[in-house]
């Protein structure tokens, strides 16, 4: 449906817009809906585009400025989408201009607006009153040879573009910034402008930057063939806790130990192996995963040692076993605590003479397997219990190596997330703008008992349920907000720094005491923080969760406090 716009609808009218803005000063945030917003001062924003500029150079800062206002107009029009989803049309695009002289950028007049999403007409004419871009070049940088409004035009574009699901460009006709009385853009489709291709090319990766990612690329490739040759490939993480097992790993690698992995499930045990393999000397070989639990009891056996024709009713034809695809590679063998007793007793064979018999057949078979083992359960529990043998578990646990769950790095989680969208927009052939800030923040805060692969699938439901060119919320990551780490109760601090309950033998509050026997708030602090960590057994990501920090912030504030840690 054609609609139009006249200058006497309401369009000062957007207390739903304002109702939006949420000021969090304790926590140090400032939320538009699910989006976290920042106030900046506008000095500090004309030093960085002055650096951009002698940087770069003008052509290509105004590339990189369009495309900053592009971005904010994507995630503006998406928002304005779900704030009057019952609206008309014309009540629904005037979002857009009343976000950009709500957010201080510009005062935005519109002047005319002709619009009909079936049929994608549009022209639109504005003013632009007191813009940002216009009061840095008068203050900062001085006049510009041509128009300066290079984040709004960008917004503008980019905004309509999606109102509209077609190219929509707008062009400053007029501009203070560069000696003109007034700022006027006009906007319209993409073809209906004789220079819509070279103005596109703002909106696209610069040439120079183009360059570094095809180096980079082949780079990556390059590094990609290095590692696979080195075997050093560690699977996505970089806290702490998952640097010491990548270490871990590296050292076995190099022996022909057997290596047995513990960990929840879902930490990504069978990356870790396929590391280990890769790292060794037998990367050329096979890798072979196998998990136990998966396969019958009765057929155990045969799926990782082989089977003679006519061992059993149904083996019409001889095979070799798992193990023996394996011979001069490695076999993983997951959930390893599921093996039979007979299945236990060839597997402690195969490790001390590597040899096997398939059922069935009296002919030995030597094979040449690095065995790696993993599971989620204490093998010890189970030798005490009588399930596992316990020569078996001695021969399996010469190198254990402890996984950490993805609660104790959560560092991690922004790259693992990543990858997970990068996978997932390619099989879904989708484009989303990722987790909105409030559904990272959730993310982070969230327990994970299913580690790596509940994130992989939380992730991957996100994706399809978020259209593209929006961000994914927090109601699309889950059916129902899932419970976050607790928070420590209220605790009071005596003369000698020591922690008691709240309510312990006092009578005012706990701030008062503090107050009143003259404990500074860096003691308050130092207390706090050893305390979590006697908590925690010097667990710094456990302490940090107890005191409502993340690890990078609570491992700050111990460095800087002078208390050691033993991670």
């Amino acid at each position: 449906m054609a609609v139009s716009y006249k200058p006497q609808l309401h369009y000062s009218d957007f207390k739903d817009l304002t109702e939006q803005i949420h000021f969090h000063s304790t926590e140090g945030k400032i939320w538009f809906g699910e989006q976290r917003m920042l106030l900046m001062n506008l000095t500090s924003l004309a030093a960085f585009r002055r650096e951009i500029v002698n940087s770069m150079g003008i052509e290509r800062a105004k590339g990189f400025f369009l495309r900053l206002g592009y971005l904010s107009g994507l995630k503006d029009a998406e928002l304005a989408r779900k704030l009057r989803p019952h609206c008309s049309e014309i009540d629904i695009f005037l979002a857009g201009p009343q976000l950009h002289s709500l957010k201080g950028m510009v005062k935005v007049v519109p002047l005319e607006i002709d619009l009909d999403q079936e049929t994608g007409d549009f022209y639109g004419r504005f003013e632009w009153i007191d813009s940002w871009e216009v009061e840095i070049c008068q203050t900062e940088l001085g006049q510009m040879n041509e128009p300066a409004c290079w984040v709004l035009l960008g917004y503008a574009c980019a905004y309509t573009s999606s109102f509209m699901g077609r190219e929509i460009i707008f062009r400053e006709v007029s501009c203070r910034g560069c000696g003109d009385e007034t700022c006027m853009i006009e906007g319209k489709p993409a073809e209906q402008w004789h220079d819509a291709a070279e103005f596109s090319r703002y909106f696209k990766a610069d040439p120079i930057i183009e360059e570094l990612y095809d180096l980079q690329e082949q780079l990556t490739s390059l590094r990609s063939t290095l590692q696979r040759q080195q075997g050093q490939y560690y699977g996505i993480g970089q806290s702490s806790s998952y640097n010491k097992v990548c270490k871990m790993i590296d050292k076995a690698a190099q022996g022909k130990v057997s290596v047995l992995l513990l960990g929840e499930t879902g930490v990504g045990k069978e990356v870790i192996a396929k590391s280990v393999h890769l790292r060794s000397e037998r990367a050329d070989g096979p890798f072979v995963a196998v998990n136990c639990a998966a396969i019958p009891p009765d057929l155990i056996e045969a799926e990782l040692f082989g089977v003679e024709k006519g061992a059993y009713t149904g083996a019409n034809q001889s095979r070799e076993g798992r193990f023996e695809r394996a011979d001069g590679g490695t076999i993983f063998l997951d959930e390893v605590i599921e093996l039979t007793p007979r299945a236990q007793a060839t597997l402690l064979r195969v490790l001390q003479e590597g040899e096997l018999e398939r059922v069935g057949d009296n002919r030995t078979r030597k094979v040449n397997v690095r065995v790696i083992a993993a599971t989620n359960e204490s093998l010890e529990k189970a030798v005490d219990d009588s399930r596992f043998r316990a020569d078996l578990f001695y021969r399996l646990n010469v190198f254990p190596v402890n996984i950490p769950p993805l609660r104790e790095r959560l560092e991690d989680l922004p790259l693992l997330a990543s990858h997970f969208l990068a996978k997932f927009h390619a099989q879904y052939e989708k484009k989303t703008l990722g987790l909105s800030d409030k559904a990272l923040e959730l993310c982070m805060q969230y327990h994970w008992p299913g580690n790596i692969r509940e994130l992989e699938n939380v992730i991957e439901r996100g994706v399809i349920l978020t259209d593209n060119n929006e961000s994914i919320s927090q109601d699309a990551l889950f059916v129902t907000p899932p419970p976050v780490a607790e928070q420590t109760p209220a605790e009071h601090i005596d003369v000698q720094g020591n922690m008691r309950a709240a309510g312990a033998h006092s009578t005012g509050s706990w701030s008062d005491y503090i107050i009143e026997e003259g404990i500074s708030l860096d003691q308050v602090e130092e207390t706090l923080m050893k305390q979590a960590m006697e908590q925690a057994n010097q667990n710094v990501s456990k302490a940090a969760r107890l005191l409502g920090l993340t690890r990078p912030a609570l491992a700050y504030r111990l460095k800087k406090s002078g208390i050691h840690t033993e991670s």
